[in-house]
């Protein structure tokens, strides 16, 4: 049986940027945009154009040089907003509103002071207006995460029969437990009329750690859309990252998903969303971290130089990384001390190894990580033991 599509939805440009100190001007948009259509994402999303002028420009801009994706404006369930949207995405190939509004309790009673037959009249009211302008409109209920199961379903069928071709599921405060999101997203497939004919869509944020394996849970239960950004960047924590979903779904078969995504591209899109926005990536960052394929570990570093698979589940070069990297440290063994060393020109016999090991000890001691340059100096300390061994 052929796997199953999941669309992917980059925020990086609107959620991505709401990072405090990441704003970007136009230029840097398209830049990154034109390598997200290059990346194969499905959808762009833009920006959210009536909140300035300059997101209002680059949404315009975006929609001008997308070739295969389409560009989406966010919006509010505000008739002039819907209106600021359509006019930005005019030159859009394929341009999609995203247009919602808040469903759970918490919204309801103190963001807007309303009750849920008034937020269901909103909804509707909202997808209905943007069907003027776009064939194509995703509807986001706002801490979907955090709303009942029923009523979310209630508002979902009121937009799906106004139209909505998208609905989003966000988890807004990464509340949910990924065995809770998923079941929240079945729910709504086996209790919604019409739902096969629409795109369920995850948009998790990383608030409990937990946006990935939400988003993973909410494609095994149905949905075929995961809204994400590079980086794993977005507002407080973060949002589900583009780069650890499209490699979860590749090294999983069992799931039977896939995405369009071409992986080779991922680790240098990373460094230019990170070098952008100057939101510096943690070494630890799964796919694209500085350390994602650094060992430094003796046991580890022994395992990978004999055969990488021991230790590692992704090959390098599958996201655009040239090598792993072997780290030398006092945690380092012999094996892994030969193999740097041979890589800078020096072919040790075991005894020889075992001469300068001693040497690399002390060294290393010394210093957090021993560099190529520090093995050459090793060896010129090491010269009498190796010639007493010869």
């Amino acid at each position: 049986m052929s796997a199953e599509k999941v669309e992917i939805f980059d925020t990086t440009l609107r959620d991505g940027e709401q990072v405090p100190g990441c704003k970007l001007n136009t230029a840097q948009k398209l830049k990154i945009a034109a390598r997200l259509d290059e990346l194969g994402v499905d959808v762009i999303e833009a920006g959210f154009p009536v909140s300035s002028p300059g997101d209002f420009q680059s949404v315009t801009e975006i929609s001008k040089i997308a070739k295969n994706a389409a560009v989406c404006g966010l919006t509010r369930a505000v008739k002039k907003d819907i209106e600021v949207a359509a006019e930005a995405l005019k030159y859009a190939k394929k341009p999609r509103i995203h247009t919602g509004i808040g469903t759970s309790d918490s919204h309801i009673k103190y963001k807007f002071n309303a009750t849920p037959e008034q937020i269901i009249e909103r909804a509707v009211e909202a997808v209905a207006y943007a069907k003027n302008f776009a064939d194509d409109v995703e509807f986001y209920a706002e801490d979907a995460g955090r709303t009942d199961n029923a009523f979310l379903a209630q508002v979902c069928q009121e937009v799906v029969n106004a139209g909505a071709t998208v609905l989003n599921i966000p988890d807004t405060t990464g509340y949910c437990l990924p065995e809770e999101y998923g079941k929240k997203i079945k729910y709504l497939k086996d209790h919604v009329a019409g739902i096969d004919n629409v795109i369920i869509s995850c948009h998790c944020h990383n608030d409990l750690g937990l946006a990935t394996a939400n988003a993973i849970a909410g494609v095994a239960n149905g949905a075929r859309q995961i809204e994400c950004t590079i980086n794993g960047i977005g507002e407080r924590a973060g949002n589900t990252a583009l780069e650890e979903v499209v490699m979860i779904l590749r090294q999983h078969p069992t799931l039977n998903l896939n995405t369009d995504i071409n992986p080779k591209l991922l680790f240098e899109l990373s460094k230019m969303v990170s070098r952008e926005m100057g939101m510096f990536v943690q070494p630890n960052k799964a796919i694209v971290g500085a350390n994602a394929f650094a060992h430094s570990s003796g046991i580890h570093q022994d395992g990978v130089i004999k055969n990488r698979e021991t230790y590692e589940i992704i090959d390098p070069a599958d996201v655009g990384v040239t090598e792993s990297a072997i780290v030398l440290t006092a945690r380092s063994g012999r094996a892994a001390l030969a193999y740097k060393a041979k890589k800078v020109g020096y072919n040790l016999t075991k005894l020889e190894l075992d001469a300068v090991y001693t040497e690399f000890l002390n060294y290393a001691d010394m210093k957090k990580e021993v560099l190529d340059e520090d093995i050459h100096e090793i060896m010129a300390i090491s010269k009498k033991k190796i010639k007493a061994i010869a």
